[in-house]
């Protein structure tokens, strides 16, 4: 299980280690809070194992580890959970960076894990459960990066599903909504992230884009994790439905107006679909360059 230093991680080892499973629970920072919370309200059952899905050693330590307490018996579950994004900004406006740090967390990380890990998965027929992201199926405003990382995951969880049948490995995502979880919710952080953007921007984009449009997006966004549901349960339960149903679901959505969204994502036009990402999530307002050309226009008239 990755990623459990805090949010859906956290809570799913330690709903797994309750329900009496041995849990190899991966964590950034050994010290980290959420790991020292593991350590005491779990049992002698969960090993805490630092990895940082962006470094090929810690994976192959990691790898090492779970071959090596597992090889007789194989292994039941892996849990994708980790997961990467610290840029709220549109497509021209994240770094290329941005785009790759994304990529390297959410997706090689995730498939490194994965590859190393179907062996012990294979000799034990058993369930690949995924955490990705309906910004993976849908153009969220300003979650390029992000978004563009959990399609590419979504896809190749996809693929595994379809080519690993003959294995009797079944393999689940999970696609929750709104959740608070880790530093996805606080607004110290994410002040701190716009000022290095705007800090990184080049003066051209700056200028054509506007300081005050970078500042609005944040403060939408800010405004908009006030809806983050605090109760992570439905998710939780979600993953251990993945792990333990005789016949999971191909697709998890827990959270609430996931189903609208979708139905208006794959049946009504794709400007129906746009502005309600836009009412839902962040509707920025023009960039500086358009709204001068606006008002020559205007004055034109």
């Amino acid at each position: 299980l990755s990623g459990c230093d805090s949010g859906f991680g956290q809570a799913t080892a330690r709903h797994l280690d309750i329900m009496g499973f041995r849990v190899f629970a991966s964590v950034l920072d050994l010290q980290s809070p959420g790991a020292q919370e593991l350590r005491q309200s779990c049992s002698a059952r969960l090993t805490l194992l630092q990895m940082d899905l962006t470094k090929k050693e810690d994976i192959q330590r990691v790898l090492q580890h779970i071959q090596a307490h597992t090889n007789s018996t194989g292994l039941w579950g892996l849990v994708n959970n980790a997961g990467f994004n610290d840029t709220i900004a549109d497509a021209e406006l994240s770094p290329l960076g941005k785009f790759r740090t994304c990529m390297e967390v959410n997706f090689f990380g995730s498939l490194e894990l994965t590859k190393g890990l179907l062996p012990l998965l294979r000799s034990a027929g058993g369930r690949i459960v995924t955490v990705s992201s309906p910004a993976g199926d849908m153009p969220f405003p300003c979650l390029a990066a992000y978004g563009a990382s959990k399609a590419a995951l979504s896809l190749v969880m996809d693929t595994f599903r379809s080519e690993l049948q003959p294995w009797g490995i079944k393999v689940s995502l999970i696609l929750p909504g709104y959740y608070k979880t880790g530093t996805t919710c606080d607004p110290a952080f994410w002040n701190l992230q716009k000022q290095r953007l705007l800090a990184s921007l080049p003066q051209e984009l700056l200028q054509a884009y506007g300081e005050d449009y970078v500042e609005e997006i944040n403060q939408q966004f800010i405004q908009f994790m006030k809806v983050a549901v605090e109760d992570l349960s439905a998710v939780v339960n979600s993953i251990t439905e993945g792990l333990l149903a005789a016949n999971p679901a191909v697709r998890y959505y827990p959270g609430q107006g996931l189903g609208i969204m979708y139905f208006i994502h794959r049946y009504l036009p794709y400007f129906v679909r746009d502005l309600f990402l836009k009412g839902f999530f962040i509707n920025p307002k023009l960039p500086r360059a358009l709204r001068r050309e606006q008002h020559k226009d205007v004055k034109k008239a």
